[in-house]
């Protein structure tokens, strides 16, 4: 007779799913700022497309940088923001780290606001304006690095030169500290970060690049959402490697090297690694989800129950969503013979591993030799570094930095979320649990598809709100 039951069961779980996501309303947003903040805009981008000139680009073969572009652009700092020179400390680092201390009333807790001002290689051939002549154009700067990131080099300096000229004074020490070779994985903030440390310096907060104000980026959602990383995930360059006799091609043998790794590549792609909801996407989900259609709400107000579905969801889309959600593999290299006719005696293929944090290096490599299940193929770890430290929104400093968002950004949602690339902020979290990520914009899908790629640019607004953040937000210090 229990099966009687069943019916019963079925419908107080349907009404048990639909109350939670009636009941799944948004929470209170950030406190916003009344004060309205009036700056020399144009002076500010005039600053920025003066960074923008210097052909700072950043190689792993230092052979192939120009330190006389560096060193011009360090030099050009003095003339561009000259009060901030005079009113605060200058410290140059090895590795291309620069260093301010603008002193405040108190050394306790100090903020830290970074950027690094070296930036990737151009393909000129593929841009329709020269990448380093900071082109003013169609209401936009146009050229390497206005996007990435010396957009937040010149918001900070800025704010402060416009701060300093107003003889505002802050209640505890602002540093300001930027690296000249992010890009690469550079030493710049990691000396930085040693500096800090020796110091014995414990910083209220930290803010470096990352999310920024974006649209259309989760399921139901149409407000603009301004996204703060409180956590990055790790990166890691994977070799899967096959040895064989060689031979010629006309007499194939099973089992040659490219063979082997084809099969391989299908295995890991075919076995994505398992799905985890992290504490930086749970917040995520609640945050946004409040906000989302009511057919999302049932998932995101449900989602230990959901899961399942989101992860098929994942899987079959890919994308930013899917990569929020677990580790990634990407292949991106690939290495035979030297001639069409002539079986390699070794092949090679690379991924780039993207770690959830709930992932390890050491993990990632285990899970992958498991899934290609064959000892023909070695598998090893060229380079990587874990996932980030877990930043804290339950202090004062999450609230500083969220309350400057919203107030600039008036109508966006602001939420924690993943970063799925790497910054230089990671190597604060020895330091600190108040490390945050955001990229003081306002950026189209089509803006940030060309960081790294041609024809970057920033629209002239953009480069002013990002001054107008960073004033709020030093105001608060």
């Amino acid at each position: 007779m229990w099966w009687l039951f069943i019916p019963a069961l079925v419908i107080i779980f349907i009404a048990v799913i639909i109350i939670r996501a009636l009941n799944f309303k948004p929470k209170a947003q950030p406190q916003l700022i009344e004060r309205e903040e009036c700056f020399d805009g144009d002076g500010a981008v005039e600053a920025l497309r003066e960074l923008v000139k210097y052909k700072t680009v950043s190689y792993r073969d230092p052979q192939l940088e120009d330190d006389a572009q560096f060193e011009g652009f360090i030099s050009a700092l003095p003339r561009v923001y000259p009060c901030v020179f005079e009113e605060c400390e200058f410290i140059r680092l090895n590795d291309r780290g620069l260093l301010f201390k603008w002193k405040g009333k108190t050394e306790a807790q100090p903020a830290v606001m970074m950027a690094h001002y070296d930036v990737v290689p151009v393909n000129e051939d593929g841009w329709s304006v020269p990448a380093f002549d900071a082109v003013l154009k169609d209401g936009r700067i146009w050229g390497r690095g206005t996007l990435d990131t010396k957009v937040t080099f010149n918001g900070i300096m800025f704010a402060a030169e416009h701060l300093i000229k107003e003889g505002y004074e802050p209640e505890k020490d602002i540093y300001f500290a930027f690296s000249g070779n992010e890009e690469i994985n550079g030493k710049g903030a990691v000396n930085v970060v040693d500096y800090f440390e020796k110091e014995g310096i414990e910083p209220a907060f930290v803010i470096d690049e990352g999310g920024a104000v974006v649209e259309n980026v989760f399921p139901g959602v149409k407000a603009p959402c301004g996204l703060i990383g409180i956590a990055e995930k790790g990166m890691m360059d994977v070799c899967y490697s096959v040895k064989s006799g060689g031979g010629h091609a006309s007499a194939p043998k099973p089992n040659a090297p490219v063979d082997l790794l084809a099969r391989a590549c299908r295995r890991v792609l075919e076995n994505p690694f398992k799905v985890h909801l992290t504490a930086p996407v749970a917040q995520m989900f609640d945050t946004l989800g409040r906000y989302s259609s009511f057919l999302y709400k049932v998932i995101f107000a449900n989602i230990g129950i959901f899961l399942p579905v989101l992860d098929l969801i994942c899987k079959k889309s890919g994308g930013e969503l899917n990569a929020l959600m677990r580790t990634t593999v990407a292949f991106t290299q690939m290495k035979g013979s030297d001639a069409s006719n002539v079986i390699p005696p070794e092949a090679s293929l690379v991924s780039n591993i993207r770690l959830n944090p709930d992932d390890r290096m050491e993990s990632g490599l285990a899970y992958l030799r498991k899934v290609v299940g064959d000892d023909r193929v070695e598998i090893t770890a060229l380079r990587g570094m874990e996932p980030s430290r877990v930043s804290r929104t339950d202090c004062e400093g999450w609230n500083k930095v969220a309350s400057a968002v919203a107030s600039t950004w008036r109508g966006c949602i602001v939420s924690p979320y993943l970063m799925v690339q790497c910054s230089d902020s990671r190597h604060w979290g020895r330091l600190s649990d108040r490390v945050y990520r955001f990229s003081a914009m306002d950026l189209t899908s089509e803006e940030r598809a060309t960081i790294h790629g041609n024809n970057e640019s920033i629209r002239l607004e953009t480069a002013k709100s990002a001054v107008e953040f960073y004033i709020r937000l030093m105001r608060q210090c």
